[in-house]
């Protein structure tokens, strides 16, 4: 006579946990076939989005939410029971089962996590979408926001990603990159709004899809580049035949800091094989055009340089500033 091993006569709980930003019935082979062999499911929540697809499949689904006590009764004589977890993930349920298991008076059944849908990469950009769509209906300030009051802000931004960026912090290089990824969100969703030409989010990232694609053919495509510099070759050249640009100047934005738009003309000139004299003209304004034409033409970035320069002109202030700082009253 065979004797039933402990695992079959205590059961087993399997507790089934899926992602809210996976579409609901889209679940893992390992959590379909738990489902259909499970002589229990149950779900505390019967608003739950996953019920009408497992119903629709034949899953009996009964709307539940019982003590860890009475789980464990219920897995006796072997059964299984698959608990279809809310958002929170069932915690009271957890640490239940949890101090039974430490208590060493109950016969545990088998406890089995699984996952049955996973996020995947930028999974979480689904959260922001979410909730910005949310805050722009109910904040009274973010309601009544247009792309020209935000414009400021993308260019403070931008700024401050920068100096994380140079400084190396990489907390606030984390932050600093979400505020910019806010500003980019928060222009789509005011691009959904307008009467005669909408566009969404997924209309944003659609477009730099394809332009990636598009501008990557050696990755792509057929197309073969193994140096940094015949990758930028590919890239100006599909650039150039998408925008149909009759001189090289076109697309370089005029109120860039001047430094930078000085070095973005003398590098559109020097790609393009032009020969453009600079401007003989006195004056600081030509100088530093030159300097900047220089700088870019020796592969440095000029508006980078300035501030590492300035940085450490700060810093002399301050040390200047410590330095001759009156004594505290009493010392001296």
């Amino acid at each position: 006579m065979n004797t039933p091993s402990p695992e079959a006569a205590t059961g087993r709980i399997v507790l089934l946990t899926t992602s809210h930003r996976v579409a609901p019935g889209l679940l893992s082979w390992p959590a379909w076939q738990a489902l259909r062999a499970a002589d229990r499911v149950l779900c505390a929540d019967g608003a739950h989005p996953q019920l009408p697809y497992l119903r629709e499949a034949g899953i009996a689904v009964d709307e539940a939410s019982p003590s860890a006590e009475e789980l464990v009764d219920a897995c006796a004589g072997g059964r299984t029971v698959v608990v279809v977890a809310t958002g929170e993930g069932e915690p009271a349920l957890t640490d239940g089962l949890a101090r039974l298991a430490g208590s060493g008076r109950v016969a545990m059944p088998e406890l089995e996590l699984l996952p049955a849908s996973y996020d995947l990469p930028g999974a979480r950009l689904l959260d922001l979408v979410q909730v910005m769509d949310r805050i722009r209906v109910e904040c009274p300030w973010s309601s009544q926001q247009t792309h020209k009051g935000l414009a400021k802000y993308g260019i403070e931004e931008a700024y401050e990603l920068v100096e994380a960026i140079e400084d190396g912090d990489r907390d606030e290089l984390r932050e600093e990159l979400g505020d910019v990824l806010l500003q980019v969100v928060f222009h789509a969703r005011i691009a959904e709004e307008d009467p005669e030409a909408p566009f969404s989010i997924d209309d944003v990232a659609a477009g730099i899809v394809t332009k990636l694609i598009h501008r990557h053919p050696h990755v792509f495509g057929d197309e073969t580049a193994s140096t940094p510099e015949e990758v930028k070759e590919h890239w100006l050249r599909t650039k150039a035949q998408e925008k149909r640009r009759t001189s090289v100047t076109e697309g370089i934005p005029l109120h860039q800091p001047g430094l930078a738009l000085a070095a973005k003309l003398a590098s559109r000139v020097r790609t393009a094989g032009l020969d453009v004299p600079l401007p003989q003209t006195e004056g600081v304004g030509y100088e530093l055009l030159a300097l900047a034409a220089r700088a870019e033409s020796e592969g440095v970035d000029p508006e980078a340089a300035l501030r590492a320069a300035a940085r450490a002109y700060r810093d002399a202030i301050r040390e200047t500033e410590t330095e001759t700082a009156p004594a505290p009253e009493g010392e001296g």
